[in-house]
């Protein structure tokens, strides 16, 4: 696959780039996809993001804790966290730390729903996997993890406008 190349960038830097571009079709189409495979039980991907960030803590968390461990603003999840609440996939709990700040928990109905999304996405996930190797995927995620933590780095120049 050739890389385009951009006046001001590095060799690695076109090539980042052109991966950027990727990484955002990729999400879109992820997302699209995602929203078919759990549209029957009632959800959006976003939806089953956060019924799979409470179903997979080892504890539960606030919404701002949730937020953080999915990269995402407070305030865009705790808008997904109410419409699940108010239609019985999650509910809050008091939190000992923290007089306003909730847990979110999952309801059994939320329990069920990210249960039969689980087993819907086992055989899609398969399917997509098919042909690759454990190791590229591995490399993949190591490649996005170390980006990742990049972009996490308070020391990182922020782009400056024209």
């Amino acid at each position: 696959m050739k890389t385009p190349r951009y006046p001001d960038h590095t060799d690695a830097g076109a090539a980042l780039t052109a991966l950027m571009l990727d990484v955002f079709r990729l999400n879109g189409a992820l997302l699209a996809a995602g929203d078919r495979l759990v549209a029957p039980l009632g959800l959006t991907s976003a939806r089953w993001q956060v019924l799979g960030s409470v179903a997979l803590t080892d504890r539960s968390l606030p919404v701002a804790h949730l937020a953080q461990v999915m990269g995402l603003s407070r305030q865009a999840v705790q808008r997904v966290v109410n419409d699940l609440e108010q239609q019985g996939f999650l509910a809050f709990e008091p939190n000992p730390h923290h007089k306003r700040a909730h847990l979110v928990v999952l309801t059994e109905k939320g329990e069920a729903a990210y249960a039969v999304a689980s087993e819907r996405e086992a055989p899609w996930a398969n399917a997509l996997a098919e042909g690759l190797s454990p190791e590229d995927i591995a490399s993949a995620r190591q490649l996005l993890a170390t980006l990742l933590h990049r972009l996490d780095e308070p020391a990182l120049p922020d782009a400056e406008g024209p």
